[in-house]
């Protein structure tokens, strides 16, 4: 595991029952790791878009006497660097926090069973429908470009409104068997309530999502996280999109015919001249 300010706070949080306003709370303090332990509660409070009593409640949820407690014991654990990211502007602290956003998505990929399960899952599924919505939605239009170029149907869900329960019925009803979802801040309550509906249909629901506290957590049979960086005023999702290509590298391990597909797509792009060399 590694020994990023959130891969300490995941430790923390883990093994405790949560109701989901306090998930919310993890999932803002694991955002935010290297804020979490000089956060007032009531700064707390605002960026997780709570009241400070909740903050207070998460504390002793953990196990501490109260928000102070928890704020020491996060100090002590976390102890501050000077002179790191005070030399470094915000576009250099931005481009470092991803650095260490990838150094963690690679310590959890010293387990590579979850990835490999997940591209079982979705090799195995004909269709294959890819949601992403919003923010999220060029995470799953990337993956989705590539998968197809080996899995012989993907389904692209990248657009909300009405028609988004019919086309996972229609996938359904075509065969499908996982549903692939990118989900990252700020999540809206569509892909939420998709999965919900996914889920109720008997699909298996492959997440990708920027936090193991993320809302859309409890409606993933299996999610793999990705953090975001949120130095910028926009977030920024290196680790979500490598992570998309490690599936997609899982996911043709699951497909004896991937390498003849590939060989096949590049041979019709020299006919045609496709690419500029």
């Amino acid at each position: 595991m590694s020994d990023s300010p959130a891969a300490r706070l995941q430790v923390l949080f883990e093994g405790h029952r949560l109701t989901p306003t306090q998930r919310r709370i993890a999932h803002c303090m694991v955002r935010r790791a290297a804020d979490a332990p000089f956060l007032s509660s009531v700064e707390l409070a605002e960026l997780a878009g709570v009241s400070q009593p909740s903050v207070t409640r998460f504390a002793v949820a953990l196990g501490f006497d109260g928000y102070p407690a928890l704020r020491r014991h996060l100090r002590e654990v976390t102890p501050a660097e000077p002179g790191t990211e005070a030399d470094l502007n915000e576009y250099q602290q931005a481009v470092e926090a991803e650095i260490e956003n990838l150094r963690h998505l690679a310590e959890l990929l010293a387990d590579p069973g979850p990835v490999e399960r997940a591209g079982h899952l979705l090799a195995a599924s004909r269709p294959l429908p890819v949601l992403g919505l919003r923010a999220a939605a060029s995470q799953a239009y990337g993956f989705s470009y590539f998968a197809a170029k080996v899995h012989p149907d993907v389904r692209l869900l990248d657009e909300g409104g009405t028609m988004l329960a019919d086309r996972i019925d229609a996938a359904v009803r075509a065969g499908a068997t996982a549903l692939l979802c990118f989900a990252l801040p700020r999540h809206p309550r569509e892909v939420v309530e998709a999965l919900e509906y996914a889920r109720a249909a008997g699909l298996t629901v492959v997440t990708v999502a920027d936090s193991a506290f993320a809302p859309v957590a409890a409606h993933s049979d299996l999610l793999l996280p990705a953090a975001v960086g949120t130095g910028l005023a926009f977030d920024t999702a290196c680790a979500p999109m490598l992570l998309g290509r490690v599936l997609l590298e899982a996911l043709c391990d699951g497909l004896p015919d991937a390498q003849a597909r590939l060989e096949e797509f590049d041979v019709g792009a020299a006919e045609r001249g496709l690419f500029v060399e």
